[in-house]
């Protein structure tokens, strides 16, 4: 994201250009000097609230449609807006308290994310997202190998007691069920407990060690654990990545532009950009936000994304938010976003 331009404002011009941007936010029609004029705290005239108008826009930050004399904000003035002029205050209680709820620490991982995503979208009535906790970061229980015919063997990798992945891997030679389960036991010993990401790491480096520094025994588990752990498979962005409510952008009329509706769509289908764009925001400190091409992707052009990263004991492990148009409550986006991906942490937490 570049960095966005420093403006100088007077304090009529930051009061007006609040004032503004939150009858377009609550009205979604353009806004004309008269009606701002009218507005409770504002004590000058339409013609004076027209001429600042005029300097705002010549800054950027307001633009004129063509089918109206009144003005919009542009992208620009959605950013100052949030960074300046934006009043953020928590949930109410009963909103916490009923997101405390529904993410249920019993529940297993996939589901508390699948409800966070949910719940952001129908709370928000825009498209809630959620990356799943990402796997690199869990830490291996137990690896156990099971012989199969013609130089296979099956692989069973245990990160918790709802992520067991299965896997057949192709060998050098058959391998009797001695010699698996002891290759298991001396994997186990060295490797127990410790993130996936960092066995990875230990097992390349392992796999670069000369052939003469190692036993016979620990040349043929090296051959069949760097068929596991090496090389890094990057996780499928259609398991790693959850989306909830996208039909709930067709309800917006800033959104209405068929091209760009079936661009944004086919973003949500591939969720290639989604992802990436959620991926830059896990080692984010906090609520994250993108206006309009801030994102660095075309298709989110009319949108703003609302993003916070969840944790498990301390690790980063994935990013929740929402998507939507430019001209969405961020006072009661941002702190739902915020506490949802604080209360997901504090659920995954208690799971871990």
């Amino acid at each position: 994201m570049t960095a966005n331009p420093v403006y100088e404002f007077t304090e009529r011009e930051q009061h007006i250009l609040k004032l503004l941007v939150d009858h377009y936010i609550e009205q979604g029609t353009p806004v004309g000097s008269r009606t701002l004029s009218r507005l409770p705290g504002i004590d000058i005239s339409a013609a004076s609230v027209r001429n600042v108008m005029g300097d705002l826009e010549h800054m950027g930050l307001l633009k004129s449609p063509h089918t109206s004399s009144g003005r919009v904000p542009t992208s620009a003035a959605f950013r100052v807006f949030v960074d300046k002029l934006l009043d953020v205050k928590p949930p109410e209680k009963g909103t916490i308290e009923h997101i405390r709820t529904l993410l249920d620490p019993s529940l297993n991982d996939q589901a508390l994310v699948k409800i966070a995503s949910n719940y952001l979208s129908n709370f928000t009535r825009m498209a809630g997202m959620v990356t799943v906790p990402r796997r690199e970061e869990k830490p291996l229980q137990q690896v156990e190998f099971l012989p199969l015919s013609d130089q296979r063997v099956l692989v069973i990798l245990i990160i918790s007691d709802d992520d067991v992945q299965n896997r057949i891997i192709h060998v050098q030679r058959n391998y009797s069920k001695d010699e698996l389960a002891e290759f298991a036991r001396e994997l186990n010993e060295v490797y127990l407990g410790r993130p996936l990401a960092e066995v990875r790491d230990r097992m390349r480096k392992d796999l670069e060690r000369t052939r003469e520094d190692m036993g016979n025994s620990m040349q043929r588990m090296i051959d069949v654990a760097g068929q596991v752990f090496g090389p890094d498979e990057a996780e499928d962005n259609e398991d790693s990545m959850l989306m909830a409510g996208e039909s709930n952008l067709l309800g917006h009329a800033d959104l209405g532009d068929v091209s760009k509706l079936r661009d944004l769509f086919n973003a949500f289908q591939q969720k290639r950009d989604i992802f990436h764009l959620l991926e830059r925001c896990v080692s984010a400190d906090g609520v994250q936000i993108f206006i309009g091409r801030e994102s660095g992707y075309d298709a989110l052009g009319e949108c703003s994304v609302v993003t916070a990263p969840y944790e498990i004991n301390g690790k980063l492990l994935g990013v929740l938010g929402v998507v939507g148009p430019k001209r969405m409550s961020y006072a009661q986006v941002i702190p739902v976003v915020d506490v949802t991906s604080k209360l997901l942490s504090a659920a995954l937490n208690m799971r871990n």
